[in-house]
């Protein structure tokens, strides 16, 4: 097989080794879920080193798959929000077993396949308003930026102001350190400077981890060097969903939920990054499509199977995007990254939040860029995209970012006696939006 022509770094501009790097700094930017996913839904009951394994294996098979099959830059993992959902909506909130938790994700990601296979889900993506699609983008990007801001301490909760800015201390200094690093490491366009930035500003965290306690500076250290490196893989959720118990008629809603959320969740994610990539075709929906939201539908298939909550297309992978990568050898690389940490996942702890905080805020200054195409003069376009921007940020959800810039884009038009201009599809989402305000959505 010539891997120039299979992925076609020619007609993408890029090379293997752009490619490679790329793939390594998306694996970077998603590899906490290895650790986060399992530690979320532990707390529904299912054994933690169960679903790391799990987790393992849905990041790996789904992004290997969205290289092969859709030559796409795009890591796939276990959502977050949507593992959320599933511990605290319905398994602690419902009562639901962790096993038919399990077997609703299965059942979702089943229709998902069926809405891929049919189309529908390329007629979704193609009901999108271009306006729509980059407040999406952007909104996304500033949703990364929030995260990132806040898992370094720089923002904090605030009961007077909701958030506020978090007290100067060493990891504020750690993370503002790592930004300016970064930021200048990419400015003098040094190659693969997000990963060269993570690896700086982690080897500072340690260095002050082992001096700030003794001085003062710390309570406790940021990061310190993993006690062990292997750890073998546990079996205890595979092939443990309950798929006869989601399909009963009590779990109609519960399953409805987790379409509806991972629709969206992976709509508005896949819709944003591909115009940060440049990766759209000539009416401005994103390549290879079709194949694409196939392999996302797969992923959720194979969470219920492996035993974890529903996996999508991450936002993250836009920061292997701006390394460079343009087709499936990014996410191909990324895949098999994952598959070490089967038996390797102590290493993980070595790399500190304070670390990726700041490629979180740079992606999303990336991710910011598509708000230049919108017409900011014409309020019919500039009002939804606007909310797109400040909503998924504001309410920590892609989710309801995108549920009422759909709703207000089509109300508007409806006003202005302009309903004909609105897609037919968007009314069917909008309809779905309305009937998924009712339940208990994260």
């Amino acid at each position: 097989m010539n891997i120039n022509a299979f992925f076609k770094f020619a007609e993408r501009n890029t090379t293997a080794g752009t490619e490679i790097r790329a793939g390594i700094t998306t694996f970077l930017m998603m590899a906490y879920i290895i650790v986060v996913n399992p530690g979320i839904l532990s707390k529904s009951g299912m054994p933690f080193s169960g679903v790391l394994f799990a987790t393992v294996l849905v990041c790996a098979i789904s992004s290997i798959a969205m290289g092969l099959y859709a030559n796409l830059p795009y890591g796939l993992a276990p959502g977050m929000g949507i593992n959320a959902f599933f511990t605290f909506s319905l398994v602690l909130g419902m009562g639901i077993d962790w096993q038919t938790a399990l077997g609703a994700v299965f059942v979702s990601g089943v229709l998902f396949m069926v809405l891929s296979l049919t189309g529908v889900r390329t007629e979704i993506v193609k009901a999108i308003p271009p306006p729509l699609r980059f407040g999406l983008a952007a909104g996304i990007g500033v949703f990364l930026a929030l995260i990132g801001f806040q898992s370094a301490g720089f923002i904090v909760a605030s009961p007077a102001t909701l958030i506020t800015f978090g007290p100067m201390n060493a990891v504020t200094l750690l993370f503002v350190a790592g930004l300016v690093i970064t930021s200048a490491l990419m400015l003098k366009k040094v190659p693969g400077a997000l990963i060269l930035g993570i690896f700086i500003t982690s080897l500072l965290a340690l260095a002050v981890s082992l001096a700030g306690p003794g001085a003062g500076w710390l309570d406790s250290p940021i990061v310190t060097l993993p006690e062990k490196v292997f750890a073998w893989p546990s079996l205890e959720v595979f092939l443990k969903l309950d798929i006869a118990g989601a399909l009963t008629l009590g779990m109609i809603m519960p399953v409805f939920a987790f379409l509806f959320v991972d629709l969206f969740d992976s709509i508005a994610s896949f819709v944003g990054i591909s115009h940060v990539a440049g990766l759209v075709e000539k009416d401005g929906t994103p390549s290879n499509m079709g194949r694409a939201l196939l392999v996302d539908a797969g992923s959720t298939t194979i969470s219920g199977l492996f035993g974890s909550s529903s996996g999508t297309v991450y936002v993250e992978s836009a920061a292997g995007i701006e390394e460079g990568g343009r087709t499936g050898l990014t996410a191909v690389v990324a895949g098999l990254l994952f598959l070490p940490f089967m038996f390797l996942s102590p290493l993980l702890s070595f790399i500190p939040e304070v670390a990726t905080a700041p490629v979180l805020v740079l992606v999303g200054v990336f991710m910011a860029q598509p708000l230049m195409q919108i017409n900011w003069k014409n309020l019919e376009e500039a009002i939804p995209a606007f909310l797109a921007v400040v909503l998924i940020p504001m309410t920590y959800s892609i989710t309801q970012g995108v549920i009422w810039s759909f709703l207000i884009y089509t109300l508007i038009k409806l006003v202005l006696g302009k309903g004909k201009e609105v897609h037919w599809m968007l009314y069917i989402i909008d309809g779905f939006a309305v009937l998924s305000l009712c339940q208990p959505l994260i």
